[in-house]
């Protein structure tokens, strides 16, 4: 079950820290609450079929998709790459360019490895979970594959 947003000083509010798991159901039914909203549900979902195709088994679901910000963006992915064969993993997922613009037009968000450094020092799991604006610890979704 998805915990309510909570303010901790941000532009919007936000998960409590921690990792809370979901379904894509409890996501559909919880941040899928309006026609943008729901255009950008449709790409997380097709994005995670892809996924899941190559072998993936984890994912985690952040950015303002999951705050209580009215019309989101985009969302932010990061996959557990164990498992995922390379050959099958739609080549989109491998496109960092031009700010993962590809990524975003074919799935309306971006998807990074789990493991790899955000900022240099941290992995994208940890860096997912600082809010951007206030440095304070906020949380995100997992989903299991």
């Amino acid at each position: 079950m998805i915990p309510k947003s909570i303010d901790i000083g941000g532009v919007w509010n936000v998960l409590p820290p921690g990792i809370h798991e979901a379904t894509l159901l409890e996501i559909e039914m919880r941040f899928a609450t309006n026609p943008s909203r729901r255009a950008l549900f449709d790409g997380f979902k097709r994005g995670l079929h892809a996924l899941k195709s190559a072998g993936c088994k984890t994912a985690f679901l952040d950015g303002s998709f999951i705050s209580d910000k009215l019309v989101p963006g985009d969302f932010d992915v990061c996959l557990d790459p164990t498992g995922v064969s390379i050959k099958k993993l739609d080549p989109v997922f491998l496109d960092f360019a031009d700010k993962r613009k590809r990524q975003k037009v074919e799935y309306g968000g971006e998807f990074f490895p789990s493991s790899a450094r955000a900022d240099g020092f941290c992995t994208f799991v940890d860096y997912f979970q600082k809010d951007k604006d206030t440095g304070k610890a906020k949380g995100i979704i997992c989903i299991r594959l």
